[in-house]
Order: C-alpha cells, then structure tokens, then sequence
C-alpha cells in the first residue's frame, strides 16, 4: 500500500465552471483516485475554489458587491457542480480561509528568509482614468517572441512563456481599452535562477523516470533555458496580505503563489477537521509518500516550476541553502499530468464570448455518466480534443445506451424472466470459461492502463470487453434455450453473464460511478458499490466573520469505502427484479437544439 496525494487544480471563483474545465482537471483526477483505492492505495484527494485575484475583483464590481461576497456565491456554486458530478474529494475547501492565510504566509516567510525572495523595482500598469492597479493579466497586447496578438501581461498562452506587461507589443487595458501608464513599484520576487540547478536536477529526475506525459516535461525543462525571477507580489487590494509589509495593505501574494500553496493548506485542514491535526504529515514528510498533480496545460508552468521552486526554496534546496519551516521537508511533485484543451464544435471555450457550456447546464439536461464517459473516452488526454454534440449523441446512444447499457438490461432481463435470481450453474463449457478468463485479465489491463494516466485507452478496454461480453450471448443465445432439458445449460449462461456484468461493472465503477451504484442494484446488490461525496456545511476554524458570528462554508468531503479492484463472485440465489434502463437514450434531434443555443455567438 502507498500513501497517494491526488492533488487537483483549484477551480478560479469568478464564474460557473464549463465542461473544459472538468474534463481537464475534475473526471481524470477523480478516475485515478477512485481506482487508486480500489487497489487499496491510501489516498487523500484535495482542492478548492481559487478566490483571490483581479477576476474576481473585477466581476464584483460589475456585480456592485464585494469580491468576498462574490466568492461565496460562485464557491457554493461549483461545490454543487462537482458533487453532481460524483467527484470524490476527501476535501474540496476554499482560499479564503483562516487556515490557507496562516499556512500561505508561513510558507512565504521561510522561502523569504532562506533568502529565494528577493525585492525588485519594477514596473507596474494603472488605469490612467481611474488611477487603480491593472495586473498584469488585464494587460493584453502581441507577444515579443511568438508575435500572438492576444498574449497577456504575465504569460503567453500561445507559446507558454512568463511574459512582463512592459514586455508587451501595444499593451491595452482589457477592462477599458486604453494604453496602460507604467509606474516604479516594489515587490517580491521569486529567486527562480537561485533555484534552476535544483529544478533542473529534479526534472532530470523525473524524465528518467519515464512517467510524465512528453509534452508535459519537454515544456517544463524548455522553461528552465530562459528562467528568471517572477513577481510574488501584486499592487492590489484582494488577497493575502504580505508578512512584514502590514503597512502596505495596497499590496498582496501573487494569487498563483497562494493557489499552489492550497494543496498542502487543504491537505492540513482536512487533518485538523479528522481529529488529528498531524495527519497530512503522511503524505508530505514520508518521502515514500507518492504526489499527482491534475490539471490543464496552461497550468503547466505553475506545477513544474513555480510550485516546486517554492518547495525547494522552503526546503533550502536551492544555492542559498536554507532550513526547512515548521512544515517540515516537503514532498516535490511525483507527477504533473497535464490535459491538453477541450474545445466546443471547432472554437476555443471563452465564457466571455458565450462559447460556454457549464457543468450545471450539462447536468440539468443529461446524465452525469454520459458526460463522464464522453471526457473518458474522447477527452484531451495527451491532444486536445473537439465537444461535438453529435459525437455526444453518438458515443451515449451506441456505446452507453446500445452496448453497455444493453448487455446490462438483458442479462437482467433473462434472469428475472426465467429464474428470478441468479441461478446456479452447471458444468462451464469452453465458450464460458473463456469469456471468464477475458474478464478476470482485464482487471490487469484496465489497471495498469488508468495507473498509468492512459484512461482512454482503459476505457477502450472496458468497452472491448464488453464488446466480447454482448458477442457471447449472440454466440450462446440464451433466449433460444425453453427446452426443460436445457434449464442447466440456460442456468451456466446466464449465471457467467452476471459474473461478467458484475466485473465489468467492477471496472466501469471508476469511470461511471452513477451508473455503477444504478447497475449494482439491478444486479441485487445495495447501490453503493462506488461511494460518492457529499456537500457538508462547516464552520471556519480560525476566523469569524466581523460581527463575531461563524463564518460557515460549504466542503466536499466523504466516508469513502472503495471495493477492491478484483472479481467479486456473485452470490447464486440473489433476487433479480425486472430492472430499467440505466442510460437514457438521446434523441438526435437536440443536436440541432444546443446548436441553435450557440448559433448566435
């Protein structure tokens, strides 16, 4: 057994998350923790909503309430979402709280006095009109080394390089339009050089290990050919106040450095809300201990650079030396896996834009598997990949609906038609022990496949097995077998076809946890095959709101019992009833019906 941290990217607070986003960080971090357990692995899965930044700011002014206010809404939002999802996070948390303020500034305080913080005199942006800060990531203008026109202060999407405002073609204000004015300002600086030796050792280390995604480590050692110190710091009035510069309230932590830092906050809330506050140790100071990293790719840069850079500067690790905090020695990264992007009938998503379809909207309308199946198995695993909604209907109604969900239903159908519960059998024949011996293998197959962050290929697997679990019954026809003489023949049938719909289902659960907990019961069993989470209303553990009153908010949490990732015998005897169907079929025509919600962007 390992300890597994299944650290998963923070989704930012500033609006309803879309089905890109998910499909890049939600289902793939969800898959590989849920099956990591199964195998018995001990795992905590943490995240939260991201609340700090000009996003939110700005989307707070234009609301009239404050970012705070704001963030509340959007963070019960998306809690909502992922729940409905069926992610299964031992703790999904916000930044916004006392504890990811004190476990942020102490972070800062010792990569700070181990001497990776370094001030600088730079140039920051104001509005000429209104003589607020613009950050860097309100600043748009054409990349001096790609020559994208819609690069960004801070980072080029295009090529994927940090970027300064000054460094910009023709900046703009995105807010306004007009031409930003540059002024001196002091911040905090990441000593990213001081810190490229270990960096670079460290991914070295991780090539030879063979694990990353190429694009992934190609990307993050390319970096390291131009590296230089980054800004921690920003002139702005939202976000964690800055340890000894309390009288500068004007200036905050980089939203990206508190961010990454909220992996290791959550891992420590979640111990402290167990009962015992020293739990999280397990997963960051045991050096056994394994750590994987989801997100998209843009956020690359963030988890293979600027986030073990702080680490190893917190550690001392760096040419500076230094001495580890009261954290202790914390764990680098094992693995960074990055999702390429999904986009939306051929357009990049941009909520902006209304180029949008949002988790919630998905959900109101089809079934969360569906959606889950369809990142599963044509999401932008290592490319990016294309939503269509007629490669939606397609993929439900041909491999859910006809294949999946149909060897389901008829399985069920023939024992409760014939039996009533699943009958015992007699001698197996070839044909049956072989279909047997494919499944109990693909325990192997699909495993080593979702472990290895292939889950489309693992669910390629599946769906083949299932393939080979529908041409048994052609083969077999048990409907054909009303003879009393051939009741035996008929009982050994239809008793391997519930092993098979069970280890299938075994498989599938990863993946599709609705629909496995749905097809347990059909199968006799309780529906709690796959354990799901829940929302729960908590109280802040350190802070009150400023009345005094507790500050409540809501977490993802769950008491997750996982069966284990192996063949479990069906029981002879257990009821069948006449089941339902477990996926809805999808008629064609609501393809042109969410075109026509788009068709005026």
């Amino acid at each position: 057994m390992s300890r597994i941290l299944s650290a998963v990217a923070w989704p930012y607070a500033n609006g309803p998350r879309h089905i890109g986003h998910v499909a890049g960080f939600g289902v793939p971090s969800d898959v590989f923790s849920r099956y990591m357990r199964m195998q018995g692995h001990d795992v905590l899965m943490v995240s939260g909503t991201d609340e700090h930044g000009t996003p939110i700011l700005v989307a707070a002014d234009g609301k009239g309430i404050t970012p705070r206010q704001l963030a509340d809404e959007n963070n019960r939002l998306i809690v909502e979402d992922l729940v409905q999802l069926g992610l299964s996070y031992d703790l999904f948390t916000r930044t916004t709280t006392g504890n990811h303020y004190q476990v942020v500034q102490a972070m800062f305080e010792v990569v700070r006095d181990n001497g990776y913080m370094l001030v600088q005199t730079t140039h920051g942006a104001i509005s000429p009109s209104t003589g607020r800060t613009l950050p860097d990531r309100y600043i748009e203008g054409t990349c001096p080394i790609c020559g994208d026109p819609g690069a960004r202060g801070d980072q080029c999407d295009s090529c994927g390089n940090q970027l300064d405002p000054t460094d910009l073609i023709n900046p703009v204000s995105r807010i306004n339009g007009e031409t930003p004015k540059f002024i001196e300002t002091d911040h905090y600086f990441l000593d990213l050089p001081g810190l490229a030796g270990a960096l670079s050792a460290w991914l070295d280390d991780r090539e030879k290990s063979g694990t990353w995604r190429p694009n992934v480590i190609k990307f993050s050692q390319n970096f390291l050919e131009d590296i230089r110190p980054r800004a921690m710091t920003r002139d702005i009035d939202w976000g964690i106040p800055v340890p000894g510069w309390e009288d500068q309230p004007s200036k905050r932590l980089y939203v990206w450095f508190d961010a990454v830092v909220g992996y290791l906050s959550a891992s420590i809330e979640w111990a402290r809300r167990s009962g015992d506050p020293e739990a999280w140790r397990k997963w960051w100071n045991d050096p056994e201990a394994l750590s994987y990293y989801f997100m998209g790719k843009d956020n690359i840069v963030f988890h293979s650079q600027i986030w073990p850079a702080e680490i190893l500067g917190y550690n001392g690790g760096g040419d500076k030396g230094g001495e580890p905090g009261p954290f202790g020695q914390l764990n680098l990264p094992t693995e960074v896996v990055s999702s390429e992007f999904l986009t939306m009938e051929g357009r990049k998503f941009a909520s902006s834009r209304g180029i949008v379809i949002y988790v919630r909207d998905m959900l109101s309308r089809y079934q969360a598997d569906a959606l889950r199946y369809f990142i599963s198995a044509a999401g932008p695993e290592s490319s990016d990949a294309d939503f269509t909604w007629a490669e939606f209907v397609r993929r439900t109604n041909s491999e859910l609906v006809a294949g999946w969900g149909n060897l389901v239903n008829r399985a069920a159908s023939m024992i409760n038609k014939r039996f009533g519960e699943i009958p015992q059998p007699g001698q197996l024949e070839e044909i049956d022990q072989a279909l047997l011996n494919q499944l109990a293998d693909g325990f192997a197959e699909v495993g080593q496949l979702i472990g290895t962050h292939r889950q489309k290929a693992a669910i390629a697997a599946v769906m083949r097995l299932v393939g080979e679990a529908n041409k048994y019954v052609a083969d077999t026809e048990p409907f054909k077998l009303k003879d009393p003489s051939q009741e035996e023949r008929l009982a050994t049938i239809l008793w391997t076809l519930a092993q098979a719909v069970s280890d299938l289902n075994t498989m599938m659960s990863p993946f599709l946890p609705h629909s496995a907990n749905a097809i347990d019961l059909v199968m006799g069993g309780t529906g709690e095959l796959a354990p799901m989470p829940s929302i729960v209303e908590v109280e802040d553990l350190d802070v009150t709101n400023e009345d005094g009153s507790p500050h409540c908010y809501p977490i993802i949490t769950g008491d997750y019992k996982f069966p284990k990732w192996e063949r479990c015998d069906v029981v002879v005897g257990t009821k069948i009833e006449k089941p339902k169907p477990v996926f809805v079929k999808l008629d064609e025509a609501i393809i042109e019906e969410e075109l026509e919600r788009y068709a005026n962007i």
